[in-house]
């Protein structure tokens, strides 16, 4: 148990794996050497387990593929201009087929969860640590996307362009490769339009060619401003903003 960080999650079946008996558990449990969460999940007694350190554990010990994406990831990384207020809200995302079970959602880690399903390629996924514990997160190219793909439901789309300010960065090449999987039009179109409007120098080293965007037009939100390029109606004080 010394080997592994503070805050580590332990699963049984992992633990039965390593020689720890589901009968010797139950003594540590009993004897208050492990506290438990859930049927089957505990943590050493005193440990203060967060969403990063299970999240970790749930991929290292149960070989998931869970990450953190959109503007979670984008803030992981200092690359956001927003100061979340009171409790932060962090987004997971999470394989077709695959979730996250109800203890973990009912789990108070000091963040709120939301929970997003994905059944692209694992393109622009790499790895973040925190407090010795590794875990996955999308790239800010593909944590941007993310971003477009859920507005303006839960981001505001203007609040993300200037995101997309600073994002000087970016790499064309994952780019190229991200937007040719991506199967939104208004994720794409939305990007192009933003990274124009942004004058961002990685944009000539993309190959529009090979980018479908689709065909028709696309309400991005109402009473916007039709953007006839693109084929996009935006919101107005996105059009305005300089």
């Amino acid at each position: 148990m010394q080997k592994y960080p503070s805050g580590t999650v332990y699963f049984s079946s992992w633990l039965n794996e390593n020689s720890i008996s589901h009968d010797l558990q139950q003594y540590y449990i009993k004897a208050n050497w492990f506290t438990p969460i859930a049927f089957g999940v505990m943590y050493r007694t005193g440990d203060r387990p967060t969403l990063f350190s299970a999240l970790s554990c749930f991929n290292a010990q149960l070989n998931k593929k869970f990450h953190i994406g959109a503007l979670s990831a984008l803030e992981l990384r200092g690359l956001s201009h927003y100061v979340p207020l009171g409790r932060q809200q962090i987004v997971v995302y999470c394989p077709r087929g695959e979730w996250l079970p109800q203890w973990f959602l009912k789990y108070d880690w000091g963040v709120d969860v939301l929970i997003k399903y994905y059944q692209t390629k694992k393109t622009g996924i790499s790895i973040l640590s925190e407090n010795d514990f590794e875990f996955a997160a999308s790239s800010p190219e593909r944590a941007f996307l993310e971003c477009l793909d859920m507005s303006p439901k839960h981001y505001n789309i203007t609040d993300l362009y200037q995101v997309m300010e600073i994002l000087n960065g970016l790499r064309p090449e994952l780019l190229q490769s991200l937007l040719e999987e991506c199967k939104s039009v208004k994720v794409k179109r939305l990007f192009l339009y933003m990274a124009e409007k942004a004058e961002h120098v990685w944009l000539e080293d993309l190959d529009l060619s090979k980018i479908s965007l689709g065909i028709g037009k696309r309400a991005i939100v109402k009473n916007g401003v039709y953007n006839a390029k693109y084929q996009i109606t935006l919101p107005r004080d996105l059009v305005n903003y300089e």
